[in-house]
């Protein structure tokens, strides 16, 4: 038998979700690199991403191709440590794929993946130590490509 639903609850939720929604709705501009406020999952920059340049980073930069099989013919030793990125942007919309590049430990904790828009990461090169792997507009860039998978 269903139970009854309980309108406060549901208007103290509302009130507590609406001003996330409608943070979450405008772009704003590029956040000091290293910060990423994760309870808002709006883009990064007032830029679109450029999806041929966010392929140019998962395959370079970005070391996707690390952990993940993706659609990068030209380029071999795709990892497996990851799940296959093919069709990714029919499962994941932006902003899920934002949060997952910029700091995936806030779904999964124990994850492997590093945090791309953080900067207090170890092991690290000595040439990013004290930054992120991608600045805030090539975190854009790659979600764009990302979301081209489908």
């Amino acid at each position: 038998m269903l139970k009854p639903i309980s309108w406060g609850a549901v208007t103290v939720a509302l009130a507590l979700t609406l001003p996330v929604l409608v943070q979450a709705a405008s772009p704003k501009k590029a956040p000091e690199r290293g910060y990423y406020d994760v309870s808002r999952l709006a883009p990064l920059t007032d830029q679109a991403g450029d999806p041929v340049n966010g392929r140019k980073l998962a395959a370079g930069k970005g070391l996707c191709l690390s952990c993940h099989v993706m659609p990068i013919p030209e380029q071999a030793d795709h990892g497996d440590v990851g799940p296959d990125l093919a069709g990714v942007g029919s499962r994941l919309q932006p902003p899920e794929l934002r949060l997952r590049i910029a700091d995936p430990k806030v779904l999964n904790p124990d994850t492997p993946m590093p945090s791309f828009f953080k900067k207090d990461l170890n092991r690290l090169p000595p040439n990013l130590k004290g930054q992120t792997v991608l600045t805030a507009q090539e975190v854009e860039d790659v979600v764009a490509y990302l979301a081209t998978l489908k």
